[in-house]
């Protein structure tokens, strides 16, 4: 395995700084674009993603076979075969374009890259992610396409800070409450984005909420992202005035957010709440400050709204599940892919762009005698797990219950005891913690999706 340990983190965070830079003036202009302009795009692009699935990768080369990426339309996606993640999975090595590139590989290159973040071959990011259903997913793409995702998510943000007199040669400052992790999205870009265009000042949301308050307070970020039960607790740290910020803009990402976690977030900082949509898989949106309806980047990912049967649902219609088209990941192509999440399209003027409203659930916070410790606490210890395919989680009173459906190989012991760690350093005094092996997680039988994490509260009510 080739690791990117040239000069380490700096190198790496130079790299990054200009390859976001680079793409940002474009990206904020195509956030003007017409409905043509947009289209032409994703057609073009949707073109050489096809064009190279079918050249250098034999699982789509055998799923799209028949298929003219030089013809190809939009209109004709809805023809394409589905992907699930467990296909993806299954059929990683696969479904890779580069020939080099293994699931074993990326798994050592997570494991060895879980602190301190590093590329694959010197040029590939490695990320995570447990999604809405628990199942684990790995996702690989190069520097440059990451940075063209990244770019598409903080392109909003950056047009509103220059907008606002900024520059963006001074940077966009942003305080972000997210996974601890470089080996998730979050935490890569928190560990990565420390200079113009973006800088980051990292408070993971696994640190005691004291912690994640003592950082903010020393920087003094003029905006804020995290998730959204972590902005809460921090809403009733800054109305209590142990947290001291003033803030320009604050942005909810990863959960749901409530309405009451929207008010009283906005009351404590002062500003109305940006809620953002972030999937590892590369689909990202914005609701504007106050809003509900999510604008998402469809220059640079596709999304399908349909019911069960796959059929396109009306304006106003909750979906079933969202297909989402990567359309800058060449790397690992993601070609109607399934997410289990649930969009009900908005319609309305956003030239191509799709907008809707997202529905679900929040991942639900643990609150013990000694701390109130976030899902992603309990979450990152699996997903570095790389036997571990799914899990969910039970609160006890000292700990959790944890099942899990694991491959051959999983320690069960030592998995245990860094869910606890991770618990202790968290606020939780003398944790424990019990995994148990399963053949399957229960499903909802209405909706097929798994609650991954279960509260104390939410087992008695």
């Amino acid at each position: 395995m080739i690791t990117d340990t040239s000069t380490d983190l700096d190198m790496l965070r130079a790299r990054m700084a200009a390859a976001i830079g680079g793409r940002m003036a474009a990206h904020i202009e195509r956030l003007g674009w017409s409905a043509a302009q947009v289209a032409g795009m994703q057609r073009a692009r949707l073109r050489a993603l096809l064009a190279r699935a079918i050249e250098r990768s034999p699982f789509h080369a055998a799923r799209l076979a028949g298929i003219d990426p030089g013809q190809f339309d939009l209109a004709d996606l809805p023809g394409l075969p589905v992907m699930t993640k467990a296909q993806m999975m299954d059929n990683f090595d696969e479904i890779l374009t580069d020939r080099r590139l293994t699931r074993d590989l990326a798994e050592q290159h997570i494991t060895a890259s879980a602190a301190s973040p590093a590329l694959l071959l010197r040029d590939y990011v490695c990320l995570v992610s447990g999604g809405s259903s628990g199942l684990r997913g790995v996702f690989v793409q190069t520097a440059g396409e990451y940075a063209e995702f990244a770019a598409s998510v903080m392109r909003r943000a950056m047009a509103a800070f220059l907008a606002s007199g900024g520059r963006l040669a001074d940077g966009l400052v942003i305080g972000i409450v997210g996974a601890a992790s470089p080996v998730h999205s979050s935490g890569l870009a928190a560990a990565t984005a420390s200079s113009p265009p973006v800088r980051m000042v990292p408070a993971p949301a696994t640190l005691p909420t004291s912690a994640i308050v003592h950082r903010l307070n020393a920087a003094q970020p003029p905006a804020l992202i995290g998730h959204a039960s972590k902005l809460a607790e921090l809403a009733r740290e800054q109305t209590a005035g142990h947290l001291r910020l003033r803030l320009r803009a604050v942005t909810s990402i990863s959960e749901m957010l409530t309405t009451e976690d929207r008010e009283a977030i906005s009351e404590a900082f002062g500003v109305p709440v940006i809620n953002m949509f972030v999937s590892t898989e590369g689909l990202a949106g914005h609701t504007d400050p106050g809003g509900g309806v999510f604008t998402f980047a469809s220059d640079t990912c596709l999304a399908e709204c349909v019911d069960e049967a796959g059929r396109p649902v009306p304006d106003g219609t909750a979906s079933a599940r969202v297909l989402v088209t990567n359309l800058h990941n060449l790397t690992q192509p993601l070609i109607r892919y399934e997410l289990t999440d649930r969009f009900t399209p908005a319609g309305g003027s956003a030239g191509g762009f799709l907008r809707a409203r997202v529905e679900g659930r929040a991942d639900d916070v643990f609150r013990y005698d000694t701390a109130s410790v976030h899902p992603s606490t309990l979450a990152t210890p699996l997903l570095r797990a790389a036997a571990v395919r799914e899990y969910q989680v039970r609160q006890t009173p000292r700990g959790a219950d944890i099942a899990v459906v694991a491959e051959s190989g999983l320690d069960d012991s030592s998995l245990a005891a860094a869910v606890e760690q991770s618990l202790r350093h968290a606020g939780v005094t003398e944790p424990h913690v019990t995994i148990s092996r399963v053949q399957a997680i229960t499903r909802d039988p209405r909706t097929g999706k798994v609650r991954r994490f279960i509260s104390t509260d939410a087992s008695s009510a």
